[in-house]
């Protein structure tokens, strides 16, 4: 069925758009036309009735590549169907529309079972499910963070296997290249695994000899890997130096600096520093809401989580949370901070959104409200509406 929405503002990705139809088809965008053209009037016209209304900013839907859970529901702790949609639900408040569900290293049995859940996810179309991203397990010790050492490993065989599986659409491994060799790494860039490097306290020629075999991206960049020196430029260095690889950040005011993120933002060829979450449990909670993770309780003090040792222990930071600090924070322009967010992500993994364009999914957010204080009105996966916010303080639209 066929259905249009009429939108003040739009934000396409690259540009700006003033009285748009936008016109959807079985969960695609099949047209884009001005308001009061010939064309827009004739789909007025074939739809009837079947107009949504959209007064606030249309804008891409955002994409996040980290996200270990939300709506109090962590999926190393429950790696089932259900929890995917608990999680993909908490986020959607937040203008998610596409996500990995993230399994932090554990046991091979673990990550089986939600290997096997975010199959079942995709073959039942559960709303904003792209694929999986496995943090962990073949990781640095000294940079392993709040990953329990008693699960760090080299990898096998049994591993190599799952994270090849083609039934798991867009698969993510964050892996530590001084553990895991170029050879391996190109069998499972072969295999149509997306490596990233993470959790990693390799050397500069390490780094570079993984990126050379395929590895594409890095994991929430200056958390828990090498630091870039004077005569040692680490894993920082190797992914500020190498134009082709995407850099997860974490643009929360606690993980990094906010002079640090610009300094690499200008650093790295534009279009390769997208936003993620990092997200843990509380995100769509009460402020006070904690959490167990492998037996230690995590505790959520305003928007830090922290365990007991005091190491950060993920994030309780949202998409829109995430582009509103990068223009606060990163004084960014609003349409770099929702590219970071939507475009560069759907580059990143391969698939058809982060655009609102002829032929991509129909996945779209209305935000209200100022840049750099916005707020999501309304979220929509495939054309359907998935989250509607309720009493929102400012419904004027958005102002660029």
């Amino acid at each position: 069925m066929k259905h249009i929405f009429k939108a003040k503002t739009l934000f396409d990705g690259t540009a700006y758009r003033e009285d748009v139809l936008l016109a959807t088809t079985a969960g695609v965008i099949s047209a884009i036309e001005p308001a009061n053209s010939e064309q827009g009037k004739l789909l007025l016209a074939e739809v009837g009735e079947a107009v949504t209304e959209v007064s606030g900013l249309l804008t891409p839907g955002f994409i996040d590549v980290q996200v270990n859970g939300g709506g109090g529901a962590l999926f190393n702790a429950a790696p089932t169907v259900e929890c995917i949609e608990t999680i993909g639900q908490a986020h959607a408040q937040f203008g998610t529309t596409g996500f990995l569900p993230t399994v932090i290293t554990d046991e091979l049995e673990v990550m089986t079972q939600a290997a096997d859940a975010v199959a079942q996810a995709i073959a039942q179309n559960v709303p904003g499910v792209l694929g999986i991203h496995f943090e962990g397990p073949h990781l640095s010790v000294p940079k392993k963070g709040v990953h329990p050492e008693q699960h760090v490993r080299q990898i096998s065989q049994a591993e190599i296997e799952l994270f090849c599986r083609d039934d798991l659409g867009v698969k993510v491994v964050t892996l530590a290249p001084e553990n895991v060799s170029p050879e391996v790494i190109k069998q499972l860039v072969d295999a149509g695994v997306q490596v990233c490097i993470g959790h990693s306290n390799a050397d500069y020629q390490t780094t570079q000899k993984a990126i050379a075999a395929g590895a594409s991206g890095f994991t929430h960049l200056f958390n828990a890997m090498s630091a870039f020196t004077s005569r040692e430029p680490g894993v920082v260095g190797a992914a500020l130096n190498s134009p082709d690889t995407w850099c997860g950040v974490i643009v929360d005011g606690h993980h990094v600096h906010a002079a640090t993120l610009q300094v690499a933002i200008k650093a790295k060829p534009q279009g390769k520093i997208m936003l993620v979450t990092d997200a843990m449990p509380p995100v769509g909670q009460d402020l006070d809401a904690s959490f167990e993770l492998f037996g230690t309780q995590v505790i959520r003090q305003g928007d830090r989580l922290n365990a007991p040792t005091g190491e950060l222990a993920g994030c309780v930071l949202d998409m829109v949370g995430a582009v509103n600090n990068c223009v606060d924070m990163l004084q960014l322009e609003l349409t770099e901070a929702l590219r970071m967010a939507a475009l560069y992500p759907s580059q990143f993994t391969g698939v058809e959104q982060g655009q609102i364009a002829i032929g991509k999914a129909a996945n779209f957010v209305e935000l209200t409200g100022e840049a750099g204080k916005m707020q999501v009105a309304a979220t929509y996966i495939s054309g359907n509406r998935v989250f509607a916010a309720q009493n929102l303080a400012n419904t004027q639209g958005a102002v660029r």
